[in-house]
């Protein structure tokens, strides 16, 4: 959980805001990260004892002779998650440092735990970006959507809907929207990622065929709150979870055929003109060369209208 980069920034932030030398010494006394960079590598033999004892420890210069590796200051232990996990040693008078020794640990404890949150956050976002991934190919690993799945502890029952949301302009930080989306959607299950900078895909389940609507409705809604510029299309409802890839198609199909200015694209309202477009255009014209004949060709211009 202490890691060298860790140490490291901590050593840079608290030394120029106290102007001392700060030392982190690992859970095994060995000093990952040093003001004076002579002394990484070395063994503390004062941070042993606080690893021993889990109490601070004041070093005199009387003291710094005897313990090995030590310089006169006091060490304080590390916790996080109720374990001992390194010891922050600041050098320089005991008495002068100990009335903001207990700050500095308090400071170190926190960026631990920002750490670990932000660490986190990154790989559940990398699983859910696995899963999807997964989802949208045409022959799915249903071993790795269950593997990642149990990782995340959640699970995708049918019936499902596809989304995707075409990002136009976006002044805020992919994590953050992703995190308000996640929000928005409450109780309904479902993963959210970015697919490419301008592209989320949302896979959700369990879904209510008379309230599917209203959830992409309260999404846009969001995403207006956000000042968020976007285009966003939704599937038909389906059982399986091999229909991903499909209904993905349809989504895009959807955005592609539909006026840019219209926001909301329900596929289902456009199913009917989306069929054309999946036509093999091969077929499509072996079919036109049959049917269309002189009277036909004489109102072209107001079939095409229409």
């Amino acid at each position: 959980m202490l890691t060298n980069e860790i140490a490291a920034n901590i050593v840079l932030e608290t030394s120029l805001r106290l102007n001392r030398n700060i030392n982190i010494m690992n859970e095994h006394g060995v000093i990952i990260a040093s003001g004076d960079a002579s002394r990484i590598g070395h063994i503390h033999e004062g941070a042993l004892k606080v690893l021993k004892t889990g109490e601070i420890l004041s070093i005199s210069v009387e003291n710094a002779e005897v313990l090995k590796g030590s310089q006169p200051g006091i060490n304080l232990p590390i916790v996080f998650q109720e374990r001992i996990v390194g010891v922050i040693g600041i050098t320089g008078s005991p008495a002068e440092i100990q009335d903001f020794g207990g700050l500095v640990k308090m400071t170190t404890e926190l960026m631990i735990k920002q750490n670990f949150i932000i660490t986190q956050m990154e790989w559940k976002q990398r699983t859910k970006e696995m899963i999807i991934e997964e989802l949208l190919k045409t022959e799915p690993s249903y071993n790795h959507i269950k593997l990642g799945l149990t990782l995340l502890k959640k699970q995708l029952d049918p019936p499902y809907v596809s989304c995707i949301i075409q990002i136009i302009e976006q002044p805020i930080p992919n994590n953050t929207l992703i995190k308000n989306l996640e929000f928005i959607l409450g109780e309904q299950p479902a993963i959210i990622s970015f697919i490419n900078i301008k592209r989320i895909f949302i896979a959700l389940s369990e879904c209510d065929p008379f309230e599917i609507e209203n959830v992409f409705n309260r999404i846009a809604k969001e995403l207006k709150r956000l000042k968020v510029t976007f285009r966003l299309s939704f599937s038909t409802l389906f059982n399986t979870l091999n229909k991903f890839s499909e209904s993905y198609f349809d989504c895009e199909l959807a955005l592609n055929i539909t006026d840019h200015k219209v926001e909301i694209i329900p596929y289902s309202k456009l199913e009917a003109k989306a069929l054309i477009y999946k036509t093999e255009h091969v077929e499509a014209e072996k079919f036109a060369k049959r049917i269309i004949n002189k009277t036909l060709e004489k109102y072209s211009e107001t079939l095409e209208t229409f």
